[in-house]
């Protein structure tokens, strides 16, 4: 995983959920922002305070999160 050093992890803030330095702004807001058809610079309009950079690790950490690995058990008769 790549550095993300601005995803910040607090209690006391949106209940610990994953947010972005930590501003009441959380991950899966941007992600379902993007989702939504937002472009980068949409948000930005829309979030003065946010940075082209916070967008970009919120998808690579929601990417991270999305990462599967399906471990496979033989098949029992």
């Amino acid at each position: 995983m790549d550095k993300l050093d601005r995803i910040t992890f607090d209690p006391h803030i949106m209940g610990g959920r994953a947010c972005i330095r930590g501003m009441r702004v959380t991950v899966s807001l941007i992600l379902n922002l993007v989702a939504n058809g937002m472009t980068t610079a949409d948000i930005l309009a829309a979030y003065p305070y946010l940075e082209a950079e916070d967008v970009q690790q919120a998808l690579h950490y929601g990417a991270w999160l999305a990462e599967e690995q399906v471990d496979w058990l033989p098949a029992t008769v």
